[in-house]
């Protein structure tokens, strides 16, 4: 199967370079935010411990944001085997870049089982074929970029995306803590379920925080916000394909102590619920009147 360019550069970032038994390196790639972003570290992360358990398959993890990385460093990944049970495997990792830590996670891994099924229903959103794009916004995005940056990011595009709820940064304006996003990497990709799991995590960062700002009306491109995600968490419900439509469905039930916190559906385009997020994220604002 031939892979598109433009997500050959994603697939090669969650190649890692194995060191010793449980110790991984891993690159990093800009995607024009201000440090290496954190969706890259967790897909890199969940993938180091992957590569030390054999036939099960990842049903959650739980990751912390220490530090903000060095996009231009790699990132070393060390990994515990935490235990070995009968059907479930539990894996720690430390990501550390310049000596020090950058990301805990925590991830378990089960054999294939049989039990009860139920899922929520699939929220009520027209069909990635109707909406209407997402180049308006991500040019928006890649004129604030230094010119430099700006040609790397757009030759590297692992990723569609289309939302009906335009981003904080293109329409700053009081709305509902809701949001619908499709995406699908940008080509075919292998069959390779450790691979699809690891994008899916990386995908998993994008829109949770932006949720979080939308009943403040406030644009997280002013130079008095600043934002980081904290804390991460993700469970895998059923087998899916990151190359085929899936719907990400975000809510934000809350926002305090310069705080936001998101919870994320994801959906194939048939209805199935594939996977859980939640994540709480670090959101200043120096000045709301210096923001106006």
């Amino acid at each position: 199967m031939k892979t598109a360019p433009s997500v050959e550069p994603l697939i090669e970032l969650l190649k890692l370079e194995q060191l010793d038994d449980n110790l991984f390196r891993g690159q990093s790639g800009d995607i024009g935010t201000r440090s290496v972003y954190g969706g890259q570290v967790l897909g890199q992360a969940l993938r180091a411990a992957g590569y030390t358990v054999d036939g099960r398959r990842p049903h959650s993890l739980h990751a912390y944001f220490l530090r903000a990385g060095d996009f231009t460093r790699p990132i070393i990944y060390e990994v515990e085997k935490a235990r070995d049970g009968r059907s479930f495997t539990s894996r720690r990792v430390v990501a550390i870049q310049g000596g020090q830590p950058i990301l805990n996670l925590a991830a378990s891994f089960q054999t294939e089982q049989e039990g009860i099924e139920h899922q929520a229903e699939m929220p009520d959103i027209p069909p990635p074929e109707q909406c209407g794009g997402h180049d308006d916004n991500r040019r928006q995005w890649l004129e604030r970029l230094p010119p430099e940056r700006r040609a790397n990011v757009e030759r590297n595009q692992p990723f569609e995306f289309c939302s009906f709820e335009p981003p904080p940064y293109v329409d700053p304006q009081p709305r509902p803590a809701v949001r619908h996003i499709w995406f699908r990497a940008n080509g075919a990709l292998p069959d390779d379920a450790g691979l699809h799991e690891a994008m899916l995590a990386y995908a998993s960062d994008f829109g949770p925080l932006m949720t979080a700002l939308y009943p403040s009306g406030i644009n997280p491109m002013l130079p008095s916000v600043r934002m980081a995600s904290l804390d991460h968490a993700m469970w895998y419900h059923r087998p899916f394909r990151v190359d085929q439509w899936l719907l990400y469905a975000l809510e934000s039930p809350n926002a305090s102590g310069s705080r936001g916190f998101t919870r994320g559906s994801v959906f194939t385009q048939d209805g199935t619920l594939v996977a859980s997020t939640a994540q709480e994220g670090m959101i200043r604002v120096r000045s709301r009147k210096a923001s106006e």
